[in-house]
């Protein structure tokens, strides 16, 4: 193995990297938590909480991929000591990231009934769903534009400074949603789902504010805003766009879905909030190794060292694939405790224990799909990556869905047409990558 890729290496990446991840997936997964044992209305509050939480994971994936080309761009250009060019294209692709943000606030609110409509939410569950997004959607310029700073860490080799953004907007989401959705009597009126909605807002500034901390006085950029457009810009807003590409066919699979759980009736769209949820946390944890993937592919693509990447390439998905059975394990061993942890209700508990064994027992290949997934990312291969999830969503998970939910298979439909997709997104990347990147190492 190449002396830089060590397992010391991988997992200083890795490690900060995975809390950050799973830091973002608490705050909604907290919100599910408490909301979906309020005593009154929870299952409508729970898949109220579930659709906007993944419908905003789906709208925040999509424009976040501009953190993506962002890391990748410094990484290759750290790699090959060549950060003075793109010192001007920082500032401009946050500036980019929050005049994004700005045109998703003012759409999506505008058409809020409607989304939430497209979803097959009707009665108290669209209500519901509207009082929360209406609330959580002033998160979207903080949001966008951490990401960006966070891309600019991860590209500079750093994840620690991201994890501790992301620790303190976790900890203090799980408070501040505690004490506003149920309030303290006398002090603090109780907001219900609102107040998991501030919680997550107020968490979010904290966030953003910790990591303008660290770029002004860690990182070598600046933001000053440059009146000449760097040259980099132009391949930065390509490469974005065929990420945004690939990462909005990703959330058509989300968005079906959804859609189809909802249609099955309310204890499957709740069941399936938490299933899909449990599902991203697994994800944010394991891109913990596939951040550390996509970092050093893309300091070693700089570098030009092809056999030290297929090396990190077998060392990372090695660790992952030991992590998912990990996870395994414990959930398996925690059945049913893990689905009460959300909802106490027995129909939508009978829902979520037929269905989670598939979630959990295609975790090794979701592991595979993700490291992947991070190093063509680092090496911003993102014209490969758009056209593999293109074939995955219309070729694998679509026709399996529709087949299976014609059977009346139902939320198995979905769960088994999610695992068809993950092998038709990770067998061709791997492929791929062994056959270029043996050759050339």
């Amino acid at each position: 193995m190449d002396q830089s890729i060590t397992f010391k290496g991988i997992n200083k990446l890795a490690i900060p990297a995975i809390f950050s991840g799973i830091s973002e997936s608490i705050i909604t997964l907290t919100d599910i938590a408490i909301v979906g044992n309020l005593k009154e209305n929870s299952v409508e509050a729970l898949g109220a909480v579930g659709l906007v939480g993944s419908f905003l994971s789906a709208i925040i994936w999509v424009v976040a991929q501009t953190k993506t080309s962002l890391s990748a761009t410094v990484s290759q250009h750290y790699g090959s000591n060549r950060l003075i060019a793109i010192k001007t294209l920082v500032p401009q692709a946050i500036l980019f990231n929050f005049a994004l943000s700005l045109l998703l606030f003012l759409t999506t609110t505008i058409f809020v009934h409607e989304i939430f409509t497209a979803y097959n939410a009707e009665g108290l569950l669209l209500t519901y769903a509207k009082e929360y997004y209406l609330i959580r959607a002033w998160g979207f310029p903080l949001t966008l534009i951490t990401f960006a700073l966070y891309g600019v860490f991860r590209g500079l080799q750093n994840t620690i400074w991201a994890m501790k953004c992301s620790l303190t907007g976790a900890l203090l989401n799980v408070a501040l949603t505690y004490l506003l959705v149920y309030g303290i009597d006398g002090y603090i009126p109780a907001y219900h789902i609102k107040g998991a909605a501030y919680a997550s807002v107020i968490a979010q500034t904290v966030m953003l504010i910790m990591a303008f901390y660290y770029f002004f006085k860690y990182t070598p950029f600046t933001m000053r805003i440059s009146k000449n457009i760097n040259p980099t810009l132009k391949p930065f807003i390509i490469m974005s766009f065929n990420f945004i590409i690939r990462t909005a066919t990703l959330n058509v699979a989300i968005y079906l879905a959804n859609a189809y759980a909802t249609g099955y009736g309310k204890n499957f769209i709740a069941a399936q909030s938490i299933l899909m949820n449990i599902w991203l946390f697994f994800s944010f944890f394991i891109d913990g190794y596939a951040t550390a993937g996509n970092a050093m592919a893309g300091k070693l693509l700089g570098e030009k060292n092809y056999n030290a990447m297929w090396h990190m390439s077998k060392a990372i998905s090695k660790y992952a694939i030991i992590i998912s059975i990990i996870l395994i394990a414990i959930c398996f061993a925690f059945y049913e405790q893990i689905g009460l942890l959300f909802n106490q209700d027995p129909d939508v508990i009978r829902v979520f224990t037929s269905v989670f064994w598939i979630i959990l027992l295609v975790q090794p290949i979701n592991s595979l799909a993700y490291i992947y997934d991070g190093i063509f990312k680092g090496m911003g291969d993102a014209k490969f990556l758009r056209n593999n999830l293109i074939f995955a969503t219309f070729c694998g998970f679509l026709p399996t869905l529709l087949f299976l939910d014609y059977l009346g298979f139902q939320l198995y439909s979905v769960w088994i047409a999610f695992a068809v997709w993950m092998c038709c997104r990770s067998f061709p990347l791997m492929y791929i990558f062994k056959k270029n990147y043996v050759r050339n190492g």
